[in-house]
């Protein structure tokens, strides 16, 4: 039996129709996972799948919304990275335009690297990772480094 995975979905504002066409393209695909969006991101992700459905009731696929990115969503998608409740991320980010959450991004793209979450950065990224043999099965888990010496280590006063 295939996995469900939690895949987070983030876009900035000038990626936000690529992401919603990337999203129409892999519509049943996605629909087999748990997806977890940010705010504007995931309105527009819940709009895609319910037109791409045919129905009006977002509640028939199971997604979370969390709250806006600059708005404090971005800390909640990096805290569920912490926690280990995320499986993957998509996140389309815009490399030309500064954004003014800058620092709340590199930190949810750090705490991705860090707990060595598979993190696609833009449509051939998200591409290979949903078509790639280790995303249907379930034997794959990333391998995270051991962080125990750095949490018990002694200060000098």
């Amino acid at each position: 039996m295939e996995k469900k995975r939690r895949i987070a979905l983030v876009a900035h504002d000038n990626m936000k129709r690529d992401l919603a066409e990337w999203v129409d393209w892999n519509w049943e695909v996605l629909l087999k996972h748990h997806l977890i969006c940010t705010g504007t991101t995931g309105r527009m992700v819940a709009n895609t799948l319910m037109d791409r459905r045919g129905d009006n009731n977002h509640g028939r696929f199971d997604i979370t919304l969390l709250k806006s990115g600059p708005l404090g969503g971005d800390q909640q998608l990096g805290s569920l990275i912490a926690e280990g409740n995320i499986d993957m991320l998509i996140f389309f980010w815009d490399p030309m335009q500064a954004q003014p959450h800058d620092v709340d991004v590199k930190a949810l793209l750090r705490l991705a690297t860090l707990y060595n979450v598979p993190t696609a950065i833009d449509r051939s990224s998200a591409d290979y990772m949903i078509s790639s043999p280790l995303f249907e099965g379930d034997e794959y888990k990333p391998v995270t480094k051991d962080y125990k010496s750095y949490i018990e280590r002694t200060l000098e006063k």
